[in-house]
């Protein structure tokens, strides 16, 4: 009797917290690698464009002052219709700083006309989609190639299910962006799984989603990804791959559990 009573109360008390974590937190996570231009980062709202959490995701925005805002994708789920919310925080947003998004696996997936209805709302705001193209842009004496990756949606799904997805390639990036350039390239891609690609190809700084923390965290590791993997390799933090920086957000949206839904702030 004891022990049920004990089990009770355990998944009364999970619950509770799960409602807390993924109802009423947004994390804040402050990174510094060495420099002055401040990127604020936001990932895989999914269906969390909420007024309630858009103001918050505002306060941040405004409190922190970034230099650019980047969104990595998923920015809403695939069988959303009404962009309203969605739009009205982008336009806040870029009252803020310049805003640039790419696609993740859910616009890409958009049912019947509602990809084409979420362009307009995006381009009814002054934020920049970049759809396997990119733009420099100067901050603070420094020049920047800001660029967004779209790959194919067999990386992410392939015959309804999970199981034999296609890979990606350094010679498929170079097809979709080019060659890398010289100049510090910031790269948005919002699956992190091909890290490696992204830092051979020459982007010195990454930053995805996607993973969704992995859902739930223990010992600071990730559980599960989206392809129904266990313990995905990036996750969430900064990766330090052949000299090069794998940025991974936990994102916003999606059930979690030890793993609050944030917005991070860079300082490169």
């Amino acid at each position: 009797m004891k022990f049920i009573l004990f089990v009770l109360l355990f998944i009364t008390i999970a619950v509770f917290y799960a409602l807390f974590e993924n109802v009423f937190v947004l994390f804040r996570r402050h990174e510094n690698l060495g420099g002055n231009v401040k990127i604020l980062h936001i990932s895989d709202c999914h269906r969390s464009n909420k007024p309630w959490r858009n103001r918050r995701i505002i306060s941040a925005a405004k409190a922190e002052n970034p230099d650019f805002i980047f969104i990595t994708g998923d920015y809403v789920s695939r069988t959303e219709t009404d962009f309203s919310a969605a739009e009205t925080l982008l336009r806040d947003l870029c009252l803020v700083a310049p805003v640039y998004m790419c696609m993740g696996n859910h616009e890409q997936s958009f049912l019947n006309d509602n990809l084409g209805e979420f362009f307009e709302a995006v381009d009814r705001t002054d934020a920049k989609m970049l759809v396997n193209c990119g733009e420099y842009a100067e901050v603070k004496g420094r020049k920047f190639y800001i660029c967004g990756l779209m790959q194919n949606y067999t990386t992410y799904k392939k015959d309804g299910g999970y199981k034999n997805l296609d890979g990606f390639t350094l010679s498929e990036m170079q097809n979709f962006l080019g060659e890398c350039p010289c100049e510090n390239t910031l790269l948005l891609a919002h699956n992190p799984l091909f890290g490696q690609i992204y830092a051979d190809w020459g982007a010195d700084f990454t930053f995805s989603g996607h993973i969704h923390g992995g859902v739930v965290r223990l010992f600071g590791k990730g559980i599960l990804s989206p392809e129904r993997r266990l313990f995905p390799q990036y996750s969430k933090g900064i990766y330090d791959i052949s000299g090069k920086k794998l940025l991974v957000s936990a994102g916003i949206g999606k059930l979690r559990m030890f793993n609050p839904p944030e917005v991070i702030i860079y300082r490169i």
